[in-house]
Formats: C-alpha cells, structure tokens, sequence
C-alpha cells in the first residue's frame, strides 16, 4: 500500500474542528438565499477570492459574517451532516467539533435551536455509519468574561449533549487568565475543559490555560518550542497539542509548510496530531492535510502512523476504545 494509500485509509480521529468552519461556499449561498440573509459576496468566485487572510483577526472577520446565514435548527443539521458525510470519506471515525453559540445567540439565535441542530446530525451519523462523537462548547475570547456564565448555564441544561468547553477566537490581548472563574464553574460541572493557546499567541497563554484553566488539551501548541521549560512539560505530561497545518499557513503563523515545526514537535516526542480547523476556509479536511503535511515534511510512514495513533490517544474516547482503534493502525 502507497504512502497516500495509507492515509487515506487508515481509521483516524479528527479533535480540532469548528463545526462553523465547514461552511462550504455554495452551502452558504443556499443558507443565505433561503433564509433571506444578505452576505458581503456576489459568488464564490467572490469568496474564495475573499479567503486569502493576512491573520487570525483577517479571518475570523468573514467567518463571522459567513456564520450569520444559520439561522434554524435544520441549518445547524444540514451543516454538521456535511461535515460528517466529509468524515465518512476522510475515514475519519471519532470527531470532537467546538460549536460558537456566542457567534449566534448574538443574533437572536435560541441556543436550544444550535446545539440539537448540531447534535442530530451527528447523532445520524453514529447511527448510519458509526461516526463517534463528542461535542466542545467554546467561549469567544474577545468578548467579556461575564456573559458566559449565562452559556455557561444553557450548557448544562444539554449537558448529556455537551462533553467539554473550550476557548477560541482572537488569542492576542486575550489570555487564558481572563477566563479563570469560568472555567473553574465549567470543571465544578464535569465538563472537560481545553482552549486555543500559542497559536499566535505566546507560551505564556500555554502556561495560563494549563495552570489556570486545568485544560486537558492545548488547541494549537505551535508557539511552545519557544520555551524550553515548557516543552521539558509537555513532554512529560503528554498533554495533547492539537495542529493544524493548512491553517497555519493560510493565517500566517508560518510561511510555508515546508517551515513547519510538526516533525520537530514530533522528533522531540510531543503529543501532536493533525486536525483540519475551518476545512472551508483553509483549504483542505482532515486527509489533505495529512497528504500536504507529508509531502512538505517528507514524513515517514511510521511517523505518519504516530501522527494517527496519537489522534485517538489525546481524544476523549476510553482507554479500551482507544485501544481497539489503535490496534486496527498497528
């Protein structure tokens, strides 16, 4: 079996995936027509055009101008339902997708509409194909601390629904250490808590999520090898960094693949795997990004292998789940 052969093939586990960022370009068109909303493109051409981001900030101002076409509970089906359809061609056999509510309900969104929309979905396709899942609330990082408690307090009326939260949206100028109390009530409510942390922003924000927010997972991690303390820590705790290649380029965090840092994380024994991010967005879902990682980095096929075992080891999955996957890649 090839190389390519082998990825596209294998069982894997996707863990860094906003559910938002799947927002294909004629899904959004579809969305915007039915339910009247006016977006900034006059095609995809248009679109596509407009995805050639400087940054995070650049990006995350059209993903949240996209968004604004969700508006009924079958939307958030019909979006997640893509998605899983994209995992079932990926091989992709577990997913831990993040969900924004704050990004709706800030436009009159009903969070109940949000989370069953997305949660039926998935709930098909467990049931059609046996997709496992866990679902991830995050919190916008640029907004105050102070309303969250409120989503906070939606979440855990769907708590059967809602595995753990998160934190993402623009890193600098917004660290971890803001959302302290937050995350404190989230854990006193068994949900499992990670957040996005050196992705732009500095191993500091790594230090916070860690020490402050008790995450069991950084999103991102790339910015790490900057500190030689931390790295001596996460390898030791083995504490997953969830990557995600084709966005690092797309958002500028590195220039080229080719200058990646994922082979040195993983040559220094680091938990990493690959993940896709906003697939629409940046370019690639799950088994592209594998397949340009590789070439650029000319990965071997046992560090390819590493890459995938590592993705249901850092998932949520229980130890004897984890096991049977890992077992079929061996």
């Amino acid at each position: 079996m090839s190389l390519l052969e082998f990825i596209k093939k294998s069982p894997k586990a996707e863990l860094h995936l906003h559910i938002e960022g799947t927002l294909e370009p004629d899904q959004m068109f579809d969305l915007a027509k039915k339910n009247n909303i006016q977006i900034p493109f006059k095609s995809i051409e248009d679109v596509k055009n407009a995805y050639n981001f400087n940054n995070l900030e650049s990006f995350l101002k059209i993903y949240y101008e996209s968004a604004k076409v969700l508006v009924k509970e079958q939307d958030f089906f019909d979006l997640t339902w893509a998605y899983a359809l994209k995992c079932k061609e990926d091989n992709i056999v577990h997913t831990e997708i993040f969900f924004d509510p704050q990004t709706h309900i800030e436009r009159g969104i009903n969070f109940d509409v949000i989370i069953n929309g997305i949660y039926n979905a998935l709930r098909k396709a467990e049931q059609k194909f046996g997709l496992s899942f866990k679902i991830i609330m995050c919190f916008l990082r640029h907004l105050d601390e102070s309303p969250c408690f409120k989503i906070l307090d939606q979440a855990i009326l769907h708590k059967e629904k809602i595995f753990g939260v998160g934190l993402d949206s623009s890193e600098i100028g917004n660290p971890p250490r803001k959302f302290k109390k937050l995350f404190k009530k989230a854990l006193e409510n068994n949900f499992i808590t990670v957040a996005h942390a050196g992705e732009e922003g500095p191993p500091e924000y790594i230090w916070e999520a860690l020490k402050l927010l008790n995450v069991k997972r950084i999103d991102h991690g790339v910015q790490c090898i900057k500190d030689k303390e931390l790295v001596a820590e996460l390898i030791k705790t083995q504490i997953p960094l969830t990557i995600c290649p084709l966005s690092n380029i797309k958002l500028k965090v590195f220039k080229t693949l080719e200058e990646h840092n994922l082979k040195k994380m993983l040559d220094l024994n680091l938990m990493v795997m690959v993940n896709s991010d906003d697939p629409a967005y940046f370019g690639g879902y799950l088994n592209q990004n594998l397949i340009e990682i590789q070439q650029a980095l000319r990965l071997s096929r046992s560090e390819i292998k590493k890459l995938i075992v590592n993705s249901f080891k850092s998932s949520f999955l229980t130890e004897i789940q984890k096991k049977e996957w890992i077992n079929k890649i061996k």
